[in-house]
């Protein structure tokens, strides 16, 4: 599986570089703290599929990683999505690595 930093994924955006930020958390957590992208709950996301892009990079995060892998699992097993990345210790990571203004605990 494939994983990107949460350093990795603000040069990405830094630059410009094409890509879908997908979050699978559930809305409450969304409502505590958030990196944008497309709020899509690992339980809806097969019931979403149109809106996970497989022409571009999609980067699928959660709190930790833990959920974000077993969605790029289901997707890349079930539904032949080759173009995943997981980011690496999901949002906590990024707010401890990247922008330490979120607080998501």
């Amino acid at each position: 599986m494939k994983e990107i930093t949460p350093t990795e994924l603000q040069a990405w955006r830094d630059a410009g570089k094409e890509h879908q930020l997908v979050d699978v958390r559930e809305p409450y957590e969304a409502q505590l703290c958030s990196i944008g992208g497309d709020l899509i709950p690992m339980g809806e996301i097969v019931d979403h599929l149109e809106e996970v892009r497989k022409d571009i990079p999609v980067v699928i995060h959660c709190r930790s990683g833990a959920r974000s892998i077993a969605v790029i699992n289901a997707l890349a097993t079930r539904y032949g999505y080759d173009n995943l990345i997981n980011l690496s210790g999901g949002i906590l990571a990024f707010g401890h690595d990247v922008d330490h203004d979120i607080h998501c605990e």
